[in-house]
């Protein structure tokens, strides 16, 4: 069985990267707040004092209000100001934030094919620019070489089973192999062309907004029309915003020179009251909507998200010029208050997201030990594997659950899960590859089973075959399994043959019980004959009739199993009552009842065995008593020259006596056995 994978976990340090501040971006547009870090590596809008004093009323109101930005901790007697950062940080904040919270959306690349992990490489290449791949393109890169893989190392074990040798092994072309790499070739060449094309672009930018401020300069020698040079002032202005992002290390100068001729130009027309009256109704304005507009921030329940559009909101802010002298404290102390407020949700939103990464390390450490202890435990059934894979499948499917920890541990943490469980799905398939091979050689000692079973099926020796059936079930059991697709159809085969033999069984002796029945009362009448039994005057008649008694009853035939050894024990009574009735000899007496019980035999299963058994036992007792005698006749000679040894030596005759007539007995019952034999 194939190792259930975990690839798609490895996603979780693209993301984890994207809760730290994203790769610093190393220029930017000059109107951008730059972040300052807290101790805690988290962005704040960092605010700085006014340190000019113009000479002339509206240059002050235009440079303070190009000031007017808040930070999260603002004193009263403070003048502040946003700090320049790069829009290139911000937006890729932005999309590491939106990572955090998206991150579940990402598919599953653990279980897809080759094709299909190379259609998705396809697809982001397409739609997304190669910048925020390298994560995504990691995980498939992974996955995709996985599963080659494990397809070369199939192919080749294969290859070396079927005799093949390892130096002449060649796995051939893959297409989709090719195609991977012709991907993987034009990321890197994009990636190359678009931070080319980006410094390129940058360069160039700086180059038009020094072209801009010597516009500007040029303007304070124009003699023309007011209106028209201070539209072109505007233009020039709007030209500015809308130019692109330029090197970092050109930024402080650059805004430093652009100030400086802004303020030259105003103070050279010297805008007529009115005018400028009117640029800061409608900058208040602006201001006013743009307050506005962060207050509903407050509202977002996405504190990342209302996080990144306040910082477009302070380019804003930046970017609309002066308010009115009166208002320009109210509405920057409004601006302020909700951007306070924003950047203290977002501070605490990452202290509470370290917490709960803390604690998700802490839960991952527990699934760790759990899997761990799984991996290395020693098992040895296919029970026992199925139910450990469902522990392993449930911790998986619990970690997926749980969320990042901190980054420094989160790789490490991800990775001691992922060997833990690549550890036991790697003992699992090595246990399945053993037990393929035990399986074929269930199957082949199951077929033997079978075809013995099949062989005894029709078989009406029931006693002996009931017996080989029955040893038969119990090696079957022993065995163990088979091949599941041919479990079935073997069970089946078996049992039929077990079936028929026993089916057969059951019908014979529906019909014996009967027979038995039958038999038993035939018996009855035997025993009731003998018990009413007539002596003649004439010994010879009588045991020629006994012995008729004796046939009738071993040609009944056999009687119900319960009953058999109660009315087998009533005949020989029955006979022998007879036999000692008669005027015989005792010996003679013995030896027509011993008859009597041979001709029982005759009428039992297995009667040769019992016999052949009654007859070892004579020959056993003839033998020592042989024995006996020889030795008792020795001892006569040691005590026959004393005096005083007369009743010990009639005691040895009158054993000897008694053994030869024993011996005698044995010898004529002997004769009985061997006349049968013979």
């Amino acid at each position: 069985m194939k190792a259930k994978d975990l690839s798609n976990l490895s996603h979780e340090n693209e993301a984890n990267e994207n809760l730290e501040t994203s790769e610093a971006g190393g220029d930017s547009h000059e109107n951008e707040s730059v972040e300052e870090k807290t101790s805690d590596d988290q962005p704040v809008m960092k605010e700085t004092p006014e340190d000019k004093k113009e000479s002339s009323e509206i240059i002050n109101e235009e440079m303070e209000s190009e000031g007017e930005v808040p930070e999260i901790e603002v004193k009263e007697d403070e003048d502040v100001s946003v700090a320049e950062v790069a829009e290139e940080k911000s937006v890729g904040n932005s999309e590491d934030q939106k990572e955090v919270v998206e991150v579940q959306a990402e598919p599953d690349y653990t279980i897809m094919e080759k094709s299909e992990l190379v259609d998705r490489l396809t697809l982001l290449l397409e739609h997304k620019p190669a910048k925020g791949l390298k994560g995504k393109l990691d995980a498939i890169k992974h996955n995709f070489y996985k599963k080659h893989n494990e397809e070369l190392a199939e192919a080749k074990k294969k290859f070396l089973e079927d005799g093949g040798k390892e130096e002449e092994f060649d796995f051939g072309k893959d297409e989709l192999e090719l195609k991977m790499k012709e991907l993987l070739h034009d990321y890197r060449g994009s990636r190359i062309v678009q931070t080319r094309n980006l410094e390129e672009e940058k360069e160039t930018n700086l180059q038009i907004k020094y072209q801009i401020i010597e516009d500007i300069k040029d303007l304070v020698n124009r003699k023309e029309a007011f209106d028209k040079t201070f539209q072109e002032f505007r233009d020039l202005q709007k030209k500015w915003h809308d130019t692109g992002m330029v090197p970092q290390v050109a930024l402080k100068d650059l805004w430093d020179n652009y100030h400086h001729h802004v303020e030259n130009f105003y103070d050279y027309i010297k805008i007529n009251k009115e005018l400028r009256d009117l640029d800061l109704k409608k900058n208040l304005e602006a201001k006013v909507r743009l307050c506005e507009e962060t207050e509903k921030l407050l509202e977002d329940p996405s504190v990342v998200k209302a996080f990144n559009t306040l910082q477009k909101y302070h380019e804003q802010w930046r970017e609309i010029g002066p308010v009115p002298r009166e208002q320009k404290e109210e509405i920057w102390e409004r601006f302020k208050e909700a951007t306070t407020i924003i950047n203290r949700n977002h501070q605490e939103f990452y202290e509470g997201l370290k917490s709960e990464q803390k604690t998700n390390l802490e839960k991952k450490e527990v699934l760790c030990d759990k899997v761990e202890l799984i991996a290395n435990a020693n098992i040895e059934s296919h029970k026992d594997w199925n139910a450990s894979s469902k522990e392993i499948l449930d911790l998986q499917k619990e970690w997926r659950t749980i969320g990042f920890a901190p980054k420094k541990d989160n790789n490490k943490i991800y990775q001691r899960f992922r060997t833990a469980c690549d550890l036991y799905f790697d003992k699992k398939r090595k246990f399945y590859l053993k037990l393929k091979d035990k399986l074929g050689d269930n199957l082949e000692k199951k077929t033997e089973l079978c075809e013995l079973a099949e062989g005894l099926q029709d078989s009406t020796d029931w006693k002996e075959t009931t017996d080989k059936l029955i040893a038969i079930q119990k090696e079957w059991k022993k065995i163990g399994p088979v091949p599941r697709k041919v479990s079935e159809e073997l069970w089946v085969r078996f049992r039929a043959a077990c079936d028929k033999f026993f089916s057969s069984k059951s019908k014979h002796f529906d019909h014996v019980d009967t027979d038995h029945a039958e038999n038993l009362k035939l018996k009855e009448e035997v025993i009731d004959k003998i018990r009413n039994f007539q002596f003649s005057g004439d010994d010879e008649e009588n045991l020629a009739v006994l012995r008729e008694f004796q046939k009738e009853w071993t040609q009944i035939g056999h009687v119900p199993f319960k009953k058999k050894d109660k009315i087998q024990e009533d005949f020989r009574r029955a006979l022998n009552a007879v036999y000692d009735k008669m005027d015989l000899e005792t010996e003679d007496k013995e030896v027509q009842k011993f008859q009597s019980k041979i001709d029982n035999f005759l009428s039992m299963n297995h009667s040769e065995d019992k016999i052949i058994g009654e007859r070892n036992k004579i020959v056993g007792k003839i033998k020592q008593l042989e024995t006996d005698i020889g030795l008792w006749e020795n001892n006569i000679g040691f005590f026959s020259a004393s005096k005083t040894s007369d009743s010990i030596v009639q005691e040895i005759e009158e054993k000897i006596e008694k053994g030869k007539q024993s011996l005698k007995l044995l010898q004529e019952k002997l004769k009985v056995i061997d006349g049968l034999v013979s």
